[in-house]
């Protein structure tokens, strides 16, 4: 049995992160047609084929419980807007990764980011009982890593060659965590940048 089970729901103010159907994959591949979200990516989503792709995959990887990947809904209009997941899940060892949270730039610097990361680190430290939960992002992606550290991400290292970019070049990863010691002040910390929006 898996550790996380669909359907599952995590209801915010702002979005609500359902778990990925394939009726969500038309709105999913609108969105993803925006170029700019795929700059940091190993992989340009913005190409359909490789975005339908990525989504069967997604399905296929949920099955085997390797991930857990959501749809994000926003609460107002009723619109997708974007994807998240848990990767690398590792019931045995209670870790997982957050990861592939690609978001329409409407909402870049939003509210948005911020509430589906206190989503998902309330479901993995307060149902799931995580010890550990591991992000990382594209060395050259500075606002991403400042949005990670914002939280409480601690920056463990960097994984050179860690990633080849469908245009063959290399992407080193930066590589942070929240462990479960941590939670309460990423908690307070994730808080504060929602109200402050």
């Amino acid at each position: 049995m898996n550790w996380i089970s669909a359907p599952l729901t995590l209801q915010g103010d702002y979005v609500d992160l359902v778990s990925l159907d394939p009726a969500h994959f038309p709105g999913l591949k609108e969105v993803a047609l925006e170029k700019h979200i795929w700059e940091f990516y190993s992989v340009d989503g913005s190409d359909p084929a490789i975005i339908s792709q990525a989504l069967d995959e997604a399905l296929v990887e949920r099955e085997k419980g390797n991930h857990f990947p959501f749809t994000i809904v926003h609460k107002k209009t009723g619109a997708i807007i974007g994807s998240t997941r848990f990767t690398d899940i590792a019931q045995a060892h209670r870790k997982l990764e957050i990861g592939w949270t690609w978001l329409h730039p409407d909402h870049w610097a939003s509210v948005i980011n911020p509430e589906c990361k206190m989503l998902l680190l309330s479901h993995a430290f307060e149902t799931l009982h995580c010890c550990r939960v591991q992000l990382r992002t594209d060395v050259l992606n500075i606002r991403s890593q400042k949005a990670i550290q914002k939280i409480g991400g601690v920056y463990e290292g960097t994984f050179r060659n860690d990633l080849i970019r469908t245009n063959g070049t290399h992407r080193d990863s930066m590589y942070f965590s929240i462990v479960d010691k941590d939670w309460p002040m990423a908690k307070v910390r994730l808080r504060e940048l929602i109200g402050e929006r």
